[in-house]
């Protein structure tokens, strides 16, 4: 992760983290250093009935941010490099986007791991 990065994280998790739980997923994300031009929210429905609210932090100048819950816990997700749609990644997990689409993945069940919440589709503007 290059040191911008790596800043704009730290920014945005000690912001996340001054916020209650509850408070993050329902209030506005602020962090003054990083002024972000949208803050769309998305619903997924994925594979197996299970549904996902992502709110994603889009900074001018293409950084963004996604903020949503794994195993009932807020985690701030930040856009890493990928070769195809938008790769976000928190801790061990990656929730890898293209278009209305996406996938959220568990790094440390292994390279070739199934996604742990599968086959998520958003309807534009949803």
């Amino acid at each position: 992760m290059n040191t911008l990065h790596r800043h704009a994280a730290q920014a945005a998790i000690a912001a996340l983290a001054s916020l209650g739980a509850t408070a993050a997923l329902a209030g506005a994300l602020s962090v003054p250093e990083i002024p972000v031009d949208a803050t769309p929210l998305r619903n997924y429905q994925c594979q197996g009935g299970q549904s996902l609210k992502v709110t994603y932090y889009n900074k001018q100048g293409g950084q963004s941010f996604a903020l949503l819950s794994v195993k009932g816990k807020p985690m701030l997700f930040v856009d890493t490099l990928a070769g195809s749609g938008v790769r976000y990644v928190a801790g061990p997990y990656v929730w890898w986007t293209k278009g209305n689409h996406g996938d959220l993945y568990d790094t440390t069940a292994g390279p070739n791991a199934a996604p742990i919440i599968a086959g998520c589709t958003s309807s534009p503007g949803k």
